[in-house]
């Protein structure tokens, strides 16, 4: 016996007709009557007797009818219980400026629209610093570019973002054209974040591996402050497209740099599967589904999904994925 058969039966009974009840129900009169007679015959007895005007329930026919209603609303009793007892909590979520700057807003409001009851931490920090956090138990789970330091993460590689040179139009000796390979940048005057920084590391790595020595005319860890410099015409810089996506209305160029390997992995680490809450495991899929989801729509500048992204699932376990 299904749900449905009950709530036919009775919608058949209120209208006392197989066609203003299939009407309502948005049935034809054929299916509904199925309906009836499977009811009928799963209960060995006649529901309802047809006559010229429609139909009248039957002793047994009334007598069922009370208890499906009765159980009709037992039903929706329990359906407004599961609805009002509603996923609440805390959770902290971390995220670097360039990373904030994108999912940030949307990732709220995915929140806020599916669990308005979870109270929300959001702290916008340098990677490393994050992983730090983590590793201390200061954050439930954060958005960070290695995973080398891990003591004991869950981790799932969200996506992967292209980096580009970036600057302001008219900056001496910048690139021209869509594309450029690192290794014809080194006398472009660069404003990178410090040694530490994730992103730095990745282009130290790859500025050893083409044997260049890059012409660094500042270091500045603050993005906002980064970008300022930038803007100024200090020199260019090399970030993820997402490092613009607060200038609005700045006129910047962003030139992609074409060496395969010179991309940013994002990853969601967070803490072991038996130490996050509900709240936590909740906000870590919102945060995976928010994420995927900018990339799909193009909202998400350079980046794209790792293979396999649509049936990855978080990895209990310290990784080390390459930054």
């Amino acid at each position: 016996m299904e749900l449905r058969q009950l709530r036919y039966f009775v919608s058949a009974v209120q209208a006392g007709s197989l066609g203003k009840a299939a009407l309502e129900l948005g049935l034809v009169p054929s299916a509904l009557s199925q309906q009836i007679s499977r009811l009928e015959g799963e209960l060995a007895t006649r529901l309802l007797q047809r006559t010229a005007n429609g139909v009248i329930p039957t002793d047994a026919g009334v007598a069922f009818f009370r208890q499906a209603q009765l159980a009709l609303r037992h039903v929706e009793h329990a359906s407004q219980a599961a609805r009002q007892a509603r996923l609440s909590g805390h959770v902290s979520v971390g995220l670097a400026p360039t990373t904030a700057s994108v999912l940030g807003v949307p990732f709220m409001a995915a929140m806020r629209e599916r669990y308005p009851d979870v109270r929300l931490q959001l702290v916008e920090s340098l990677s490393g610093h994050l992983a730090t956090m983590l590793n201390s138990r200061q954050l439930d789970l954060a958005v960070v570019f290695q995973t080398d330091t891990a003591q004991r993460w869950s981790t799932i590689e969200l996506l992967r973002e292209r980096l580009f040179v970036i600057f302001p139009q008219g900056l001496r000796g910048a690139p021209r054209g869509r594309r450029v390979r690192l290794g014809q940048i080194g006398a472009i005057p660069l404003i990178l974040p410090t040694g530490p920084h994730g992103l730095r590391s990745a282009l130290n790595a790859a500025f050893t591996h083409h044997e260049m020595a890059p012409n660094i005319v500042m270091e500045i860890d603050s993005l906002a402050m980064l970008m300022d410099a930038v803007r100024e015409g200090y020199g260019a810089t090399i970030q993820p497209g997402a490092a613009v996506a607060r200038l609005s209305g700045v006129p910047m160029r962003l030139v992609e740099i074409a060496d395969p390997q010179v991309e940013r992995h994002n990853v969601l680490a967070s803490l072991s599967e038996e130490e996050l809450s509900p709240a936590a495991l909740a906000a870590r899929v919102v945060l995976l589904d928010t994420a995927r989801s900018l990339v799909r729509a193009g909202r998400w500048a350079g980046a794209h999904l790792p293979a396999g992204a649509s049936a990855s699932r978080p990895q209990a376990g310290p990784g080390t994925l390459p930054v």
